[in-house]
């Protein structure tokens, strides 16, 4: 049998306090691209904060990791370095550490990155061909993060019923909530 209150909380709603309910949720949405948006901005990366998908870089990084990236330009990369990037026809980046540089002829730097729990660089990760990474393929440098903050993202992903009971219930919350 189906529970009817929810639906009668509403009726019993005046219009006004459901536009305010309705105005209040937009206004949290568009914070929220507000933020992320002032986060790329500042940070310099089009991703200012990834979740660490795998467990390659363990120990440094665990499944789960919040990882929070800046990618600016006139900063060179150096070996040791974490750094997240993207392959071409990959659609999710991938966050390893710098291995080795290689400096071309005309001062161009590549490099060549490996997981840290890997037994082997990432070559075999890399596009058809392609042996070194470019800075054009980084998307950001790990410059800090919060352990196992990230999960939540990694079970919405693994599981989309979670994902939609999450946002469901989140969205209801805010709706049904009154100050």
């Amino acid at each position: 049998m189906l529970n009817f209150e929810f639906l009668d909380e509403v009726r019993r709603m005046n219009k006004r306090q459901l536009f305010y309910q309705v105005l209040n949720f937009g206004m949290i949405v568009s914070s929220a691209l507000m933020i992320w948006k002032g986060l790329m901005v500042v940070m310099g990366s089009e991703s200012p904060i990834v979740v660490v998908l795998s467990g390659s870089m363990e120990p440094a990084f665990h499944r789960g990791d919040l990882l929070f990236l800046t990618n600016y330009q006139d900063d060179p990369i150096r070996v040791g370095e974490i750094v997240v990037f993207k392959i071409e026809g990959r659609d999710i980046p991938i966050v390893h550490r710098v291995l080795r540089l290689h400096e071309q002829e005309n001062s161009e730097m590549k490099f060549l990155t490996k997981g840290d729990n890997n037994m082997v660089d990432d070559r075999g990760l890399y596009a058809p061909g392609q042996l070194w990474l470019q800075r054009k393929d980084v998307i950001g440098r790990a410059r800090g993060f919060v352990p196992y903050v990230g999960i939540v993202t990694i079970l919405m992903n693994d599981y989309p019923k979670f994902k939609y009971i999450v946002l469901a219930g989140l969205g209801l919350f805010v709706l049904i909530h009154r100050e």
